[in-house]
This record gives C-alpha cells, structure tokens and sequence, in this order.
C-alpha cells in the first residue's frame, strides 16, 4: 500500500518523510524541484507484536508496513508543476498532506503568510481541478469518438458527467456517494479527490499539546465530512530528531517531553486505518508476524496471504483473539478455556485474530 506525502512549498513534507522513514533527506528553506520521488517502507507500529515477541523470543519478527512517498510541493496554479506531483498521487492509495502552521521567518512561505485553512482550501483546489481537467479530456475524447462513429461506453459518460457538476462546484468526489457499479467502473481512472487523506499540522515545538492547536485541529475537521479525511498535528522537526536517536535516547527524549510515543506512531497507525487495513497475527518460536489483509476479508482469503497453497488447501482456521491469549498467557491456556475457537472458509477474520491455519495440499 502506497501513501503519497504531499503539501505546499515549505510545509514540512521532507521533514515528516525522513522522521517516519529515519532517512536523512536533505531539508531547505526554499522550495525544491527535485527530479525524482523518495520511497520508504515504514512499520507500523504494534503493542502487540512486541508482548508476543517477549512470550515466544522468535528468531524472527516482522511488523506490518506502509510505503510513504515524498516529492516535490504542489504550486497555487501552476499546472505542469502540478502535473508531475498529480502522476506520483494518482498512484497512490492514500493522500498525507502536510499543512504549515509554524512560523519562521528564515523559511519562505508560497502564499506569504502562514495560513493553514487557507492552504488546505488552495491543496483541495488544486487536486480537485486536476480531477476536473482529467474528466473534461475523457468527455472530449468521447465526442470526437462519437464523430468518427465509435459509440461512447453510455454508463461511463453518465458517470463522467456526475462527476464533472461535482468537481464544478469544487467538491472533492469524496463526499459523493457513488453505487459499487459506479465505483468499479471509475476504478481505472485514479481520481485524486477521492482518495482517503490525512492532514497534517505541523506545529512549531512551543505549540504541542497547547489549547489553540487542539481547537485549530477541532476546526479543519470540521471542514471536511464523510470520515474518509483525518486530522492530526505534529512537530516535525521534533519527530525527525526523535527518529535519528537510538531507541534508549528517544526514550529519555520522550519522557522528557512528557510524550508517551512518537506522533508519527499515530500517524502511521491512522493511515493504516485509513486505506481499511488490520492485522491478523501469526506466532511461534520462528517468527512472530502480522499479516495485512483488508478489513471483512475471509478467513480463507486471509490465509492466501501467507501462501497460496495455504487457501487452496484450507481446512479450518484456529482463532483466537490477541486479548483472550494474553488473559491466559498462552495458547494451551486459551485451548483450556475454549477460547481457541475453529472458524470456516467464510469466516471473517479480526483484527489482532491471532490464527493457524490447516490446510491440505
């Protein structure tokens, strides 16, 4: 899964990259046209991985993971600048976007003063009239196909043309509530203004945990409905600090602060949440292990995900939940109780299930 990480000129974008990758990307104070996007896979974060991993000792762990893609700023107006970021965001599943709300006056804003609102507005608009030039092109196409006699595919313009009055009224598709046929058929057209989202306020450090962030954050939620946009803030500088520390430094660095994780930990977790991932876990003295699956996938189906052989050849699947295992403290425990349950094919898996599968091939 693929969250591409974008913003204005100046907001922090690179900043929140290298803090959630621990990569040490150059940062500037002006604005960059770097010719190539930055990629980095980063775990997400799980309690619960970490007590297995205390009860088992495996030889080897693996968390769930997140692909994060940093590139250049998205520019009021400016189309083919825009352009080259639209390509990267059209591929991604997920849209981060890092809104400014510090101030320095050493570090340039594009449109003169630090405004968050209005910069959410000017990103909004922009990825909305980017939807909107992508429909006007399908329709033009359509009608010159009409006039060389190819029948236009009727459903699709239908949609197009529903689609069009939306972004013509600035709208992002978001908000709009579209049929499973609709939603399939627009599959293949990678809108951007439908894709869930996250907004991040990035704070100077004098402004964490103060009441005027938490009412700023209050007040960009309530521009957006429909729950498919999340919003959170955060120090960048302070969480990219905190990333290139070792992990008993961080720790000090934490308390000190009076913070008990990384912001970036809820980050993560929320776009995870966000693009209707879970985990269903494995464990084992081999390895302990979470699987990402989508959220109401079958227990059969969620077995494919370790191996195909695994679904084709499915018996039953040994559940059992993450907090009925620790309550005993171990699988024979839970198998005692009859918390170890034996679920079907259609059986739909929950996040933190902790499974073994049978199967036979």
């Amino acid at each position: 899964m693929k969250i591409a990480i974008t913003g204005l000129a100046n907001s922090g974008k690179t900043t929140i990259f290298n803090a959630l990758t621990g990569l040490n990307l150059e940062t500037t104070i002006y604005a960059t046209v770097a010719s190539e996007p930055h990629m980095g896979v980063v775990k997400v974060p799980d309690s619960r991985i970490d007590r297995l991993v205390e009860i088992y000792k495996p030889k080897k762990t693996t968390y769930a993971t997140v692909e994060y893609i940093d590139y250049i700023g998205l520019t009021k107006g400016d189309v083919e600048q825009n352009r080259k970021v639209f390509d990267l965001i059209k591929d991604a599943d997920a849209i981060v976007q890092v809104v400014r709300g510090f101030e320095e006056e050493s570090i340039a804003h594009p449109l003169g003063k630090v405004d968050p609102k209005r910069d959410i507005g000017t990103l909004e608009l922009e990825l909305i009239f980017g939807d909107l030039e992508l429909v006007e092109k399908r329709l033009e196409r359509m009608e010159q196909g009409a006039k060389r006699g190819k029948k236009p595919d009727e459903a699709e313009k239908k949609l197009l043309l529903k689609c069009k009055e939306v972004l013509e009224a600035e709208k992002p598709l978001r908000d709009v509530v579209f049929s499973d046929e609709e939603q399939k058929a627009m599959s293949h057209l990678q809108f951007m203004s439908i894709k869930p989202e996250v907004i991040v306020l990035n704070i100077s450090e004098q402004d964490m945990n103060a009441e005027k962030t938490a009412a700023l954050v209050s007040e960009i939620e309530g521009l957006f409905s429909g729950g498919q946009v999340k919003v959170l803030s955060l120090c960048g500088k302070i969480e990219m600090e905190i990333a290139q520390l070792s992990p008993d430094e961080a720790e000090v660095f934490l308390d000190d602060l009076k913070i008990k994780e990384p912001a970036l930990n809820r980050l993560i977790r929320v776009s995870y949440d966000l693009l209707g991932l879970i985990s269903f876990l494995t464990s084992g003295e081999d390895e302990v292990r979470a699987w990402t699956i989508k959220k109401g996938m079958s227990a059969q189906k969620a077995a494919g995900r370790i191996h195909s052989d695994i679904e084709r050849g499915f018996i039953r699947a040994e559940v059992v939940s993450f907090d009925d295992f620790m309550a005993q403290g171990s699988m024979a425990g839970a198998r005692e109780k009859g918390l170890l349950r034996l679920e079907g094919k259609t059986y739909e898996v929950k996040d933190g299930d902790i499974i073994n599968f049978r199967f036979n091939v």
